[in-house]
């Protein structure tokens, strides 16, 4: 009988509402480890998953049987309930509506991993705002402005 095999790796980048610096530099690395297990919950394979106080990087090896917006919205009501329930920011927590993932091929995996480790020496010299952008256009994504993330100038 045959079997299915597949390589999908995606990174996935999603922020916090109204682009608040609210992720701790005390608790991340908690976070970032609750996000993986998630991703491992739901049978997939995460690689990576790092950011900065206002966004997350998530890069996954995903089986094609996992719809997208189904892990992303796992990702993003666990980890919302894991910060509220620990009670690790005043008030409550949530992440913005809406995502983007971006897929890269295997010969990638290790540039992909060393830009999502590096994310703090990133933004030392480019903003989210500019990060994103950059891949919407390196990706050829076509967006409207308007609906793209709360930008803090």
């Amino acid at each position: 009988m045959a079997g299915t095999y597949s390589q999908i790796y995606l990174q996935i980048v999603f922020a916090v509402r109204g682009r608040q610096n609210l992720i701790g530099a005390s608790w991340k690395n908690d976070l970032h480890k609750y996000i993986a297990g998630i991703i491992k919950r739901k049978e997939q394979k995460p690689i990576i998953v790092n950011g900065m106080p206002d966004h997350i990087h998530v890069f996954v090896g995903l089986k094609p049987s996992m719809k997208i917006a189904d892990l992303v919205r796992d990702i993003k009501n666990n980890s919302t309930n894991f910060i509220n329930d620990n009670h690790l920011i005043k008030g409550k927590f949530s992440w913005q509506e809406g995502y983007s993932a971006f897929s890269y091929g295997h010969s990638q995996i290790e540039r992909v991993y060393n830009y999502i480790k590096n994310q703090e020496q990133h933004h030392k010299k480019r903003t989210f705002k500019e990060e994103y952008l950059g891949l919407l256009k390196a990706f050829n994504i076509l967006y409207e402005e308007r609906y793209l993330f709360e930008w803090i100038e």
